[in-house]
């Protein structure tokens, strides 16, 4: 684990509260963190905009089935400020439940909430399984992207003339040209794909990755030279993944070769079943508030 990620992972530690048992002998065990103290760490320089992403997870805690007001907790607390004078600020208490559907709600694209989806999903927050659960939130995004980038591309082609026939076949010739010749059915074939699957959704995060930057490519250069017609768009294609195709192999990376990961629609399953019982394992907040 990358340096800056440990030491997120001794801050998370480090913050976490529990419930005094002797003041409440139902609350033994209950864990929770201030939002104000996930705020930084989380990426978040205004405390607005977490806000925002706390208010996000609270609408997805009951969509979900659950009462937020079990795991989200409003509060106020007295701060220092710098001259030494104090005053009253808002918080949260969060549950782990909570503080992972924040994360869950929070701007991806920070590393440090995609560390915290991985953080708080676990059951123990063991370093090996935070780790496991990244490399799978990394492909699951990986995944998005691509799906993203398709779409736009058949969007952008189907004004210039092409039809959803014709963006399977241009489809189909960017990947014979990713897998050296070996065409989309082949590759599936190899995996052991039934036909009605797609084959991105078992390609590991590296060669999802590539595909996504070979479509992204052509989206750009179809705009950019405003090309027409099924045969220049796949012209395009075909030697964006080409490039892409090259660039691998120079650091000796045949994506044919590489092997098949699991199923991600059965990931994605076992990602929302891990949230439901995160959410039946996590103790809920005392009713009466207090630590």
């Amino acid at each position: 684990m990358e340096k800056p990620l440990q030491a997120l992972q001794q801050t998370l530690d480090a913050a976490v509260r529990r419930v005094d048992a002797d003041a409440d002998a139902d609350a033994d065990g209950i864990e929770f963190w201030f939002a104000r103290d996930l705020q930084a760490p989380l990426g978040y320089a205004r405390w607005e905009n977490f806000q925002t992403a706390i208010q996000r997870a609270m609408e997805s805690c009951e969509a979900s089935g659950n009462a937020f007001s079990d795991h989200f907790r409003g509060v106020t607390k007295m701060v220092e400020l710098g001259s030494g004078a104090k005053r009253e600020v808002e918080d949260f208490m969060l549950t782990r439940y909570a503080c992972y559907l924040v994360a869950q709600n929070g701007d991806s694209r920070k590393p440090e909430i995609a560390f915290a989806q991985s953080y708080f999903a676990v059951q123990t927050r063991k370093q090996e399984l935070i780790e496991d659960r990244m490399r799978l939130h990394a492909r699951m995004e990986a995944r998005d992207r691509l799906r993203e980038s398709e779409k736009a591309l058949s969007q952008n082609i189907f004004e210039r003339g092409v039809d959803n026939a014709g963006f399977g076949r241009i489809r189909s010739r960017g990947d014979q040209a990713l897998f050296g010749g070996h065409t989309t059915q082949a590759m599936k074939d190899k995996y052991g794909i039934v036909k009605t699957r797609p084959l991105a959704d078992f390609l590991p995060t590296l060669t999802i990755a590539a595909k996504n930057l070979a479509t992204e490519m052509t989206n750009h250069n179809v705009e950019q030279a405003n090309l027409q017609g099924e045969r220049a768009i796949t012209d395009e294609h075909v030697q964006n993944n080409d490039s892409v195709r090259d660039m691998l192999a120079q650091r000796g990376i045949r994506p044919e070769k590489l092997p098949a990961e699991e199923d991600l629609k059965k990931l994605e399953r076992r990602v929302k079943s891990e949230e439901k019982k995160l959410a039946r394992s996590t103790k809920p907040l005392p009713p009466n508030g207090d630590e």
